[in-house]
């Protein structure tokens, strides 16, 4: 971790109490797990990660200045420990109405856990860890600003910058992470006034307008290793995917790799 500043990040800023960028650093979410003294929203930034994560232990990297990796530390603050659940969902639904402000072209949707795709797509990936004393979770999410095609990690990604979005990178990256923070502030205070409901609190229904997964049918890969093959039809009020197999019954998902799938 190098050179630790807020002054890139002015919008952002004011969203937290306390904003560190750096040039750059192996993992933002590792290092505000490992910082104990952080207080509640703390943001630790930077445009070069260079050993993130991804679901399921998968690195994440990508060219230095063209992405964004922020991550930000929620306290439990009372919500009990099966909403949290919920927050990369938050994260998810947020950090989709950043994104859609800021594209010209596109649809921007929330895959279900953890991905906001433009055009089914992937533009950003979210990761949320608990700490190991319980007390809070660190909410990771990665956005490619301004990689060129040639670039992209995978030949279902996309960057912001494919789809019109505006300015440079720094601009660019000060704009996605204030709108998020802003967004994201908002939802999660509802759902700790609303003691972890996630009905209460109006998470869910938004989930249920938002998550382009639903509605689809889908491939999930399964933490065992088992795939299950149906039509997603609903978020149940775990935060879990509701899947209607193939081979018969209802099955809900908390935690698997899901694809969309076409058929002719």
């Amino acid at each position: 971790m190098t050179d630790p500043t807020s002054d890139s990040f002015p919008l952002s800023s004011a969203h937290s109490p306390r904003l560190v960028h750096v040039a750059e650093t192996g993992s933002t979410n590792a290092d505000l797990l490992a910082d104990t003294s952080a207080p509640h929203l703390s943001v630790l930034v930077t445009t070069s990660q260079t050993a993130g994560r991804g679901r399921r232990g998968r690195t994440w990297t990508a060219p230095p200045g063209r992405t964004l990796a922020a991550s930000v530390l929620v306290e439990r603050r009372g919500l009990p420990v099966e909403s949290l659940g919920w927050l990369p969902l938050a994260a998810g639904v947020a950090m989709r109405a950043s994104l859609a402000a800021l594209v010209r072209t596109g649809e921007v949707g929330l895959k279900w856990p953890n991905d906001v795709q433009v055009d089914g797509l992937k533009v950003c990936g979210i990761l949320a860890q608990a700490r190991d004393d319980g007390a809070a979770v660190v909410v990771g999410a990665g956005v490619n600003l301004a990689l060129a095609r040639d670039e992209l990690p995978t030949p279902v990604s996309t960057s912001l910058s494919l789809h019109g979005a505006e300015g440079t990178t720094e601009e660019l990256a000060d704009r996605v992470l204030s709108a998020w923070l802003a967004e994201f502030v908002l939802v999660v205070e509802a759902l700790v006034a609303a003691g972890g409901d996630p009905e209460a609190s109006g998470l869910r229904a938004r989930v249920l307008a938002e998550c382009t997964t639903l509605g689809r049918d889908v491939r999930v890969e399964l933490p065992s290793g088992e795939v299950l093959t149906g039509s997603a039809s609903s978020i149940d009020h775990d935060g879990r995917l509701v899947v209607e197999a193939r081979t018969g019954g209802v099955v809900a998902v908390s935690s698997g790799d899901v694809t969309h799938l076409r058929y002719e």
